[in-house]
């Protein structure tokens, strides 16, 4: 097959999302199909750009290389803005649309805005172009965790206690410390602080307001760490997350030897069949499709809430859904392949 691999972008996870990328780009060379990996914003060069653009399939090259730098929480997306003067007019970088619509799918290894929030799934909707992931109401849907948290309560799924706020807008100071603070469109754990105090707490919404308009503030679940990756309607192991210090922060999902990861978790069977369920249970209330992960804390009476739902999870072989897979015995070319597969299907019986 003639894939795109599509990372970077201008989003607080842009060195995230080209490390993903990188390595699915690689799964799928391995897989023996013909890999493109592009940056969505920045594109290509103008000699490079092909006149036809399906012929680029030929050269499996990875135009993204070179473009990534060392990854830290808050990438120079000014410097990157500054590589494309016309970026405020065409937020694709040249020749990527073209290109993704010669390709049979495009994986998207995009993580948070401009990738994760339904924008780009809606034009290539309207393209005609198939990609991975959900579609563009689903992703919209999810990456706002207060819709997300109302639609929780309605499909009786377990979620912290807590309330939306706007910039501007008075805080009714009804949830106690400590207190989860975090932005209501973000991902990666960017601009998420745990107050104990009214000191640290107005300290957590100025930070959280850096990264958006609107926070959630949530009551704080003391315990454990799990996420539950669900593909095609289906759960797979739970793993469970054990940050060696702190909590499971932007340094501590991508910083190496700093958490444990245990897949399957140890947990009783129970235990673990009722939060399969529950995430499968997320994929259904949030309209998912393809794949995606929930996040879940429980607290020392083992009574488990549910996050978040990530709709474009990390995708290196160490990140969690592809340990997930792992347990399954899916290595992670055949995972990657896998998602590519199940699109492509449901495009082809969209058309027809």
């Amino acid at each position: 097959m003639n894939i795109v691999v599509l990372a970077g972008g201008i989003s607080t996870e842009r060195e995230v999302s080209l490390s993903s990328g990188s390595m699915v780009y690689k799964a799928l060379k391995q897989k023996g199909h013909h890999v493109v990996l592009l940056d969505v914003y920045l594109g290509l060069h103008k000699e490079q750009i092909p006149e036809d653009p399906s012929s680029i399939f030929e050269q499996d090259v990875d135009w993204a290389a070179g473009i990534s730098g060392i990854r830290e929480q808050n990438p120079d997306i000014e410097a990157v803005k500054a590589l494309r003067p016309d970026g405020d007019r065409n937020f694709f970088g040249p020749g990527v649309i073209p290109i993704c619509q010669a390709a049979d799918v495009v994986f998207l290894a995009l993580h948070g805005a401009y990738g994760e929030d339904g924008k780009i799934q809606a034009c290539f909707e309207l393209m005609g172009i198939c990609y991975t992931g959900t579609d563009y109401a689903s992703s919209a849907i999810a990456m706002d965790k207060s819709i997300s948290k109302d639609l929780f309560k309605v499909y009786d799924i377990p979620t912290p206690q807590g309330i939306h706020l706007m910039k501007g807008q008075p805080d009714p100071g009804t949830v106690p410390f400590p207190c989860v603070v975090k932005v209501c469109n973000g991902g990666s754990s960017v601009g998420v602080s745990i107050a104990q105090d009214a000191t640290s707490y107005e300290a957590a919404k100025e930070e959280a307001f850096r990264y958006g308009n609107e926070i959630i503030i949530e009551q704080y679940i003391k315990g454990r760490e799990f996420s539950v990756g669900v593909m095609d309607g289906k759960a797979m192991p739970v793993i469970e997350i054990a940050p060696l210090k702190g909590f499971y922060d932007y340094k501590n999902k991508y910083q190496a030897g700093s958490t444990i990861e245990t897949c399957p978790a140890l947990l009783p069977e129970d235990v673990a069949d009722e939060m399969k369920r529950c995430a499968e249970r997320v994929f259904v209330a949030l309209r998912l499709k393809n794949y995606a992960r929930m996040d879940f804390m429980m607290d020392e009476n083992n009574q488990f809430y549910c996050l978040e739902a990530n709709t474009l999870p990390g995708m290196t072989p160490t990140s969690l859904l592809p340990q997930e897979a792992a347990a399954l015995g899916i290595d992670f070319p055949t995972l990657c392949e896998k998602i590519v597969l199940t699109a492509w299907k449901a495009g082809k019986d969209s058309i027809a």
